[in-house]
């Protein structure tokens, strides 16, 4: 059996990491790093008490909008096109506010973990904003 490699960045890094950004599902427990903790959904996740979720922020305006949300449905063949109207989105308000106040988390923060819900990271809204952090970080 092949040993399982991790999925990297473009920048060699993890697939869910980003410089001082990564992406998790908040389901998951906290780990033992201080990480900054914020939920991008713009829904309380099911099942999930605010205690429990450990957060130290939950920004819904960087979230794709509701009408985004539901017509995307995290049907995988409609993915290129989420992302490219979800990145749409987030460079007008209230998003591009949004992300300028997560790349001020990034600078002050060595880790910022952005959490969701989702339970296919690689097809969400969370794994398109690490990549327009990323791009944004670089500028």
């Amino acid at each position: 059996m092949a040993a399982r490699r991790t999925p990297t960045s473009g920048s060699g890094e993890p697939a869910g990491r980003s410089g001082p950004f990564r992406v998790s599902r908040i389901y998951e427990e906290p780990g033992k790093t201080a990480a900054y903790r914020v939920l991008v959904d713009r829904l309380w996740p099911r099942g999930m008490s605010k205690p429990r979720a450990a957060l130290d922020e939950w920004l819904k305006d960087v979230a794709p909008s509701a009408p985004l949300r539901q017509w995307y449905g995290h049907q995988p063949p409609k993915f290129d096109e989420f992302a490219r109207r979800y990145r749409a989105e987030l460079r007008r308000a209230p998003g591009s506010p949004a992300v300028r106040h997560l790349l001020e988390l990034g600078r002050s923060h060595a880790e910022v973990t952005l959490l969701t819900a989702t339970r296919d990271l690689d097809i969400s809204g969370a794994r398109v904003l690490l990549d327009v952090l990323a791009r944004r970080r670089s500028d």
